[in-house]
């Protein structure tokens, strides 16, 4: 039987294209719904442009699957509301839904799992799970870092928001999963980078004085959903202000809390400012750092311990040894992996990972659910296109029922 993939959103940029022509090369069909014009002018190919409200996407997207004999569908993120949608409608048409991430584990991987990811993933929190899984799987070998490009990725974003907002007449129906606007984000972004050189000597020299050991805190995204629904704080605000709370109350004497900021933000909220004023307030602003540029590798390497809310950041300290404290949802935070205490006692007793059974953890991933590539660069999406299209063609054929036939009046 031949298998219909029909794409949904993917990351800015031709991964979605190049991995379509490869499944359609390996005798697949391939289809694609553009919800804007990013969307069509990353896409070659059979598309359909759907420019109805948000409430007939499911039934837009049940009929188009049952019109076009769909076996599976492809995603980005299964946290946007279109995309949501479009896994329980995989569902309940018994289609199978492969859903891309940024990787799990840091740096070199990207995360494909079928239906759901993070908080959504069917892997387990068991220990013992991934002892018993790992056992004839191979280690993980130490191979060359995955070349990516921050020029190209920004290039990319820019081309598909760009886009996105001359097209957006033409679907003006479209809400962007992002909570700021186009106009404000490329503001933001425009005012961030030129200050780049200043903050970037600034931040050089916050790392030359720091003399003290340090907890780090990434920083996500507000616009990221691991942050927006795998926690209970829907922000990065209220999730910092808890932090310091904590570390006013509970820290020994000696350590500073070091926030780093994250890559992509785009400058519309002064991080700074916000987490000096909160210290001001709790009494401890001597006792705290912010830090904008730094390799994040290198920073949590040396760190006493890390808390991320959610962030793959924790996997690049597990990986170095470095306990860390998990305040929302995150595959890795797995008993003997992540503490399991609460943030009050780990400024003072963080533990240490157990590295052989995060070891074990990485290999069970890296062979259920995990690809060796990256997005931001033509070498990592090369790496990438191939050994996804084995696992897609490798995950179980839908079983599809007739139904009733369904007309897409929300597609154009």
């Amino acid at each position: 039987m031949t298998r219909t993939f029909l794409f949904l959103q993917g990351p800015p940029g031709p991964f979605f294209r190049q991995l379509g022509e490869a499944l359609r090369c390996a005798g697949s069909n391939v289809l694609r719904v553009n919800f804007n014009g990013g969307d069509r002018f990353d896409w070659r190919g059979t598309a359909f442009d759907f420019r109805g409200r948000a409430d007939t996407w499911p039934a837009a997207l049940a009929g188009l699957v049952e019109r076009h004999a769909v076996t599976d569908i492809v995603l980005f993120g299964d946290c946007r509301p279109l995309h949501r949608a479009a896994v329980s409608v995989g569902c309940t048409c018994n289609v199978v839904v492969h859903v891309f991430e940024e990787g799990y584990v840091r740096p070199d991987w990207v995360t494909l799992e079928q239906n759901g990811v993070n908080g959504h993933s069917s892997l387990p929190q068991d220990a013992e799970y991934y002892c018993r899984m790992a056992e004839g799987l191979a280690p993980i070998p130490n191979l060359p870092a995955v070349p990516a490009s921050f020029a190209q990725r920004a290039g990319e974003a820019i081309a598909y928001y760009g886009a996105s907002a001359l097209m957006s007449p033409a679907f003006r129906y479209f809400r962007s999963h992002r909570p700021s606007s186009l106009t404000a984000e490329t503001a933001g972004w425009l005012r961030r980078l030129g200050r780049h050189p200043f903050v970037a000597w600034r931040s050089k020299a916050v790392l030359r004085a720091l003399d003290s050991p340090y907890f780090v805190v990434p920083l996500q995204l507000d616009s990221d959903h691991q942050l927006r629904v795998h926690s209970a704080f829907g922000n990065m605000e209220k999730a910092i202000r808890e932090i310091l709370s904590s570390f006013a109350a509970h820290a020994p004497e000696g350590p500073v809390l070091l926030f780093k900021g994250h890559p992509l933000d785009n400058g519309l909220r002064n991080w700074r400012k916000l987490i000096e004023d909160a210290a001001t307030t709790l009494g401890m602003v001597d006792r705290v750092r912010y830090l904008e540029c730094a390799d994040i590798a290198k920073l949590v390497a040396h760190a006493q311990g890390v808390v991320t809310v959610n962030s793959t950041t924790g996997t690049l300290a597990l990986a170095a040894g470095v306990p860390v404290k998990v305040l929302g949802r995150a595959v890795y935070d797995v008993p003997g992996i992540a503490h399991r205490g609460p943030l009050d006692g780990f400024w003072q007793a963080p533990g240490c990972p157990q590295i052989e059974l995060f070891h074990a953890f990485r290999r069970v991933l890296a062979h259920r659910c995990l690809l060796r590539g990256g997005f931001s660069s033509l070498e990592g999406r090369t790496l990438l296109i191939e050994p996804a299209v084995t696992r897609m063609l490798a995950a179980r054929n839908a079983t599809r029922h007739p139904g009733s036939a369904r007309t897409l009046e929300a597609i154009a």
